[in-house]
């Protein structure tokens, strides 16, 4: 299986509906942005190779990357997407903006959707992950050059800017833990409350991302409009080589793709989807505030298969 997306399962958003998760849910939009400042009050240390900066470029598109096979179309309106999930803290603040003027885009829809900490996504339970064992040691900064085993992930598709060809996986079961759809606010922030992401074979840490605009909030969710952004978010290896310390991390042997090693992420730092990090380096379990600025083109539609020119990686 790879992780990529055909032209056949395109999907152009004009009707786009989704089920609300609480009658409250669309109604309570807006409230993200205090969550992400109180969230972490007591963190100590910030990850400096992906530290916060307010020289963020807004003039950049943000890369766009494969949707992946594992895709389920806005299921659950809620910016908490734990659910029963163990794993590390985490709050994920995300400010979209028109990557031509720099304003912000409110009202739109943005999913996002990951792994559980030993690989699994739910949804597609059965089709498991190497690290579903357990009992094995943290992976190192240096991976395996021979691993062993089957991938059953999303295995790299060979491109390092992830937009080429493939094929999506129809749900094997009703599991929607660590997947969500929220509102951004009038100065275009989300914000969602999950865990720190685990790994599978063939894959960095990650999270998957989109972003519909044009469509309308109602009583039963948003409706319409187009998807102006796929993506993926990424993490310093710094940050995943501190939570493979950590219990249930710790127990997945699966082996690890770094950040370098990954042919999905463009190699173009925040540009390309890096987060921003912020957490206790001498107890990341304690949580982790991740935040990042998107610059995206609203009037266009980038649903899956393909690359922004102007912010694609050459292939090395």
């Amino acid at each position: 299986m790879t992780e990529t997306q055909g032209p056949a399962h395109k999907r152009n958003m004009t009707r786009r509906k989704v089920v609300v998760a609480g009658g409250a849910a669309v109604a309570a939009v807006g409230v993200g942005g205090g969550i992400a400042v109180n969230a972490f009050a007591g963190e100590t240390s910030t990850d400096t190779s992906s530290s916060s900066s307010s020289a963020e470029t807004c003039y950049k598109l943000t890369t766009e990357t494969t949707e992946g096979p594992y895709y389920i179309d806005a299921d659950k309106i809620r910016q908490d997407i734990t659910e029963d999930q163990e794993g590390i803290p985490m709050t994920l603040e995300l400010k979209v903006i028109d990557a031509e003027t720099c304003k912000p885009l409110k009202n739109a829809a943005v999913d996002i959707w990951h792994c559980t900490a030993l690989g699994v996504y739910s949804g597609y339970e059965s089709m498991g992950s190497g690290g579903a064992g357990g009992g094995g040691t943290p992976p190192s900064g240096a991976p395996s050059d021979a691993p062993s085993g089957t991938p059953t992930g999303e295995p790299p598709s060979g491109a390092p800017s992830g937009g080429t060809g493939g094929g999506h996986s129809e749900p094997t079961d009703d599991e929607r833990y660590l997947r969500g759809t929220w509102k951004t606010d009038k100065h275009g922030y989300v914000t969602f409350r999950t865990i720190f992401p685990g790994w599978y074979q063939g894959r960095c840490v990650h999270i998957h991302v989109k972003v519909h605009v044009d469509g309308e909030w109602t009583s039963a969710g948003y409706e319409g409009g187009h998807t102006c952004h796929t993506g993926q978010l990424f993490f310093a290896e710094k940050a995943v080589l501190a939570s493979a310390e950590v219990p249930p991390y710790s127990t997945n042997t699966t082996t690890r793709t770094t950040l370098t090693e990954d042919t999905i992420y463009p190699q173009n730092g925040h540009e390309g989807g890096l987060l921003y990090l912020k957490y206790n380096k001498n107890n990341i379990a304690k949580g982790v505030h991740a935040h990042l600025t998107m610059g995206v083109a609203p009037d266009e539609t980038h649903d899956s298969t393909d690359t922004q020119p102007s912010t694609s990686a050459s292939a090395s």
